[in-house]
Order: structure tokens, then sequence, then C-alpha cells
């Protein structure tokens, strides 16, 4: 149990370094091309990886799942999630967006209690209050500088946490590799219907950086920009694997605080390729977000290990 616990965190930490490599990768291209391209050319990518993957882990015929539709739901979640994600990258510095997702995992423990029915603590609810204090320390709401973008950053977050929690669900028969594939399967089929219903509506700009980069008609891509998108595929099929590995193998509220690692890359990256400093109360929200997190995390720890103790206790008298 106790190696299962690890490898889960290990896993999450590695998908979530993955995962980030995404951002600036997506914010590159997100002034010339169309969020559904992106993703299109990126599930097209990692499409024949994610086949032989699943191949060698479970056997294709594991896709078949009694399954399917609780699989194909967890998938379009994570679709949605995604793509309200880089729809907010568009439009906030990459370490605001990515301080506002890492509401996550609060959102994680928070369900995990009527989801799962793991106990949650009523200090691990009031963490999340503390949480939401960091969301408004950095959006400013009434300071004259409020991006609704936020908002999608904060509604990514929610349903990504919702989504990892339908992945422990269904972790005891169904392989972090076929979860990959559905979610693979969510993307292009998604990219591709949106893209279709935007162009049939006759909508092509919008005002709004997020928004524009939601509607904006498919362009044939220059050779860089490809290799850009094309990345993103590599990236994608390590990263689903290991988040989706990480969230069988482990309780979601105890791995999910290892979200924050992530914190660490997006503003290093946000610096590195578009010269983003982040503002003083990008940084205090996000302490106070990752504190309540950790505060969470530290609860939960007490209280599952206290049963264990009285356990000790018992066998010892």
């Amino acid at each position: 149990m106790q190696n299962r616990m690890v490898l889960g965190i290990l896993s999450l930490c590695l998908g979530v370094l993955v995962f980030s490599l995404q951002d600036p990768l997506v914010k590159a291209v997100s002034g010339g091309y169309p969020v559904t391209e992106v993703m299109a050319i990126r599930a097209m990518v990692a499409l024949p990886i994610l086949i032989v993957v699943v191949r060698a882990d479970v056997g294709l015929r594991a896709v078949l799942s009694k399954r399917f539709g609780m699989l194909t739901l967890r998938a379009f979640i994570q679709f949605s999630s995604y793509t309200v994600y880089y729809l907010a990258i568009a439009a906030l510095p990459l370490a605001d967006a990515v301080a506002l997702y890492f509401m996550a995992p609060l959102f994680i423990m928070a369900m995990a209690g009527p989801y799962l029915g793991e106990r949650v603590s009523w200090k691990t609810l009031a963490t999340v209050l503390i949480g939401l204090v960091g969301v408004l320390v950095m959006v400013r709401p009434g300071a004259g500088v409020f991006d609704w973008a936020a908002l999608l950053s904060l509604g990514s977050a929610f349903l990504y946490g919702f989504s990892q929690l339908m992945a422990r669900r269904i972790g005891d028969t169904e392989s972090s590799t076929v979860m990959a594939f559905y979610q693979n399967g969510a993307y292009l089929s998604g990219a591709v219907a949106v893209a279709a219903v935007f162009h049939l509506a006759g909508i092509t700009h919008a005002a709004h950086p997020s928004v524009d980069f939601l509607v904006r008609p498919w362009v044939w891509p220059t050779m860089p920009d490809f290799l850009k998108m094309a990345a993103c595929g590599f990236v994608a099929s390590a990263g689903m694997i290991l988040l989706s590995q990480a969230y069988r193998m482990a309780p979601a509220n105890r791995v999910a605080t290892f979200e924050y690692t992530g914190i660490l890359w997006s503003p290093l990256w946000g610096f590195l390729f578009f010269a983003e400093v982040p503002r003083e109360t990008t940084v205090l929200g996000a302490a106070l977000i990752i504190g309540a997190g950790l505060l969470a995390l530290n609860g939960e720890r007490r209280r599952s290990a206290a049963p264990a103790a009285g356990a000790v206790s018992s066998e010892a008298a």
C-alpha cells in the first residue's frame, strides 16, 4: 500500500512537470491559430503513441470496456477542462492562470467525500475557503483590472478535479492508458465538433483574446508552429498516462496536493519565454492557495494516521 502511495505521488509530480511544458507551447501559438486546431493536431500526434502504449499495457481489447459510458463522460469533462484552461492562458499571464488552476486540489479534497465516500474533515473544507481568499487576492475584483478569463481557469480547475475523482472511482477496473486513450479521442472529436459549430455559424473573430482563440478559423500552420502543436501531442500522451496512473494508485485527498509542484514551473516558463514577471498579488494569492492545500493534506494525514495508531495500541495490549 505504501509503495503504491509513493508511486502515485511520483507519477503525479512527473505528470505535472510534463504537462506544464504544454503551457508555453500553446500560449506561443494562441495569437494566430484556434484552440480547436491546436488540440486536434495534438490529439492526432498522440493517437498512434497511445495505441502502441495501450496495446503493450493491457491490449487493445481493453478499449472495448463495459464502462464505456463512464470513460467517455470523463474524457469529455477533461476535454472541457483543458479547452477552457487554454482559453485562459491566451489572455492571462502564465503564472496567474496556473495559480488559479491550483484550486483543483482543493476542489478534489472537498468533493472526495460526497463523490467517493472518503472522509473529509471540516478543517479540510475550511482550507477551501482559505484558497478562495487567495483567489480573491489574485483576481482583485473591483480593482479595475479583473479579467473574466480568470473564471475560465477556475472552471477548468473544478472540471479537472471532478475528472480525477472519476479516475479514482473507475481505476479498479480501468488502466491509466485506456483512460488516456479515451481522453485523446474526446480531444480530437470534441475539437473538430466545436470548430465545425463556429464555422457553420459564421463566427470567425472576437474582441477578447480568449474568445478569439476559440472561434478563430483554422489556417495552415507554418512548420515551426506545427512542430509546437505536434510537440503537445507527445507531452499530452505522457502527461495523461502519468496523472491518470497517480489517481488510480493513491487516495485522491492524499495525492492531490502534490499538484502544487506545478507552481515551480509556470512562472519559470512565463519569464523565460514571455518575459512575464508575476505581480505581488499573484505571489500572495498563490501562497494562500498552496498553503491551504498543504494544511488540508496535513489534516487528512493526521486523521488517517489516528485509526492506524489505535490499531497498533490494541494489538500491543
